[in-house]
């Protein structure tokens, strides 16, 4: 039996409970996009929602946080960061074998490819401004002010983030990777200091978390807020940005394109633009690349517990394995950058 498959029957028994919706015929689709938690579109014919799970199987302490995420979207309900309307959240895995919340479906364009193919120049331009635009507000944002306090610790983010990855890559180590060991020793000797403020973060702020309007350049809501905690803006941005240092075949990014001629702004354009909408100074150096090779030390620990979860069988997509063996790839890449970087 195919673990993603929902019961839709005692699905809609819950939707009329919970939500007061009676659908009929409820179709269900699952996303293919996502490693992660498996997300579905839900139809009746006349209207459409979408729903987030938990994966099936034994999970990992504090992974995949759906409550969290619920939280999260509730919150920034109405903000200056546009969100999916929160519907409900069902913690009772009775109903469909884990526990899950159900939100507004987004009428828009979700985009994969860092190039924006079809666009015209301008098009590509207005698109990334945009995308700067939300992530900017996203980081002046007051978390007490929203309600979410307590979502996460004040300071010290990267350093618990570098021991709380360590931990996650040694619970869904495979084979030994020699790129991580070096990187795991590495990251606490080298922290910079200075890198004490908080504010709310999304951990995963990229474009195919991003959904367009349908015709305009402008970004309709952010969604997968499952890496959202309270943490430092930097952490955040060099994650954004990895994909302007990653090569396009492997990892989708923008490495080796010709920026100027796609009208795409380049990595200190688009920190210059991100600075100034902020009010923050310009990044410095040393803190910025440190950013980086944490990002990518962070999502290589990402790929090995998809490839983990793959192997288990328990993966939300069915290109996991394929994304998860890049661990390693992504690895050597993180420590490269780190020798330059002074390691």
């Amino acid at each position: 039996m195919d673990p993603h498959r929902l019961d839709t029957a005692r699905l809609a028994q819950w939707m009329a409970r919970e939500v007061g919706v009676v659908p009929q015929a409820l179709e269900v689709t699952k996303f293919p996009g996502g490693q992660s938690n498996p997300t579905y579109l839900l139809s009746d014919g006349d209207a459409r929602w979408v729903l987030r799970k938990k994966p099936p199987g034994v999970l990992l302490p504090s992974a995949h946080a759906i409550e969290r995420e619920y939280r999260v979207m509730a919150a920034l309900a109405g903000s200056a960061v546009p969100v999916p309307r929160m519907i409900a959240l069902c913690s009772d895995a009775e109903v469909i074998g884990t526990p899950f919340f159900l939100m507004e479906h987004m009428d828009g364009r979700n985009v994969w490819d860092m190039r924006l193919p079809g666009l015209s120049r301008a098009g590509r331009a207005a698109h990334y401004d945009d995308m700067n635009r939300v992530i900017a507000a996203l980081h002046a944002l007051d978390p007490v002010a929203l309600g979410l306090a307590d979502f996460g610790r004040q300071g010290g983010y990267f350093g618990r983030q570098i021991a709380r990855w360590t931990a996650q890559y040694r619970a869904t180590e495979t084979d030994r990777i020699e790129a991580m060991e070096q990187l795991i020793a590495w990251l606490p000797a080298a922290l910079p200091s200075g890198l004490d403020e908080t504010r709310l973060v999304h951990g995963d702020f990229r474009i195919d978390n991003l959904i367009f309007h349908p015709t305009e350049p402008r970004v309709i809501a952010v969604i997968d807020w499952e890496l959202s905690t309270l943490g430092h803006p930097l952490a955040d941005l060099a994650y954004h940005l990895m994909a302007w240092r990653l090569p396009p075949e492997a990892f989708r990014g923008l490495a080796g394109e010709d920026l100027g001629a796609l009208g795409i702004p380049d990595e200190a354009q688009y920190l210059a633009a991100y600075a100034a909408r902020s009010g923050r100074a310009a990044v410095d150096p040393a803190q910025w690349e440190f950013a980086m090779v944490y990002n990518l030390f962070r999502v290589a620990c990402i790929r090995q517990g998809v490839f983990k979860r793959a192997l288990d069988g328990n993966a939300s997509s069915e290109r996991a394995r394929d994304a998860g063996s890049r661990a390693r790839e992504m690895a050597e890449l993180a420590w490269r950058m780190a020798c330059g970087a002074g390691a």
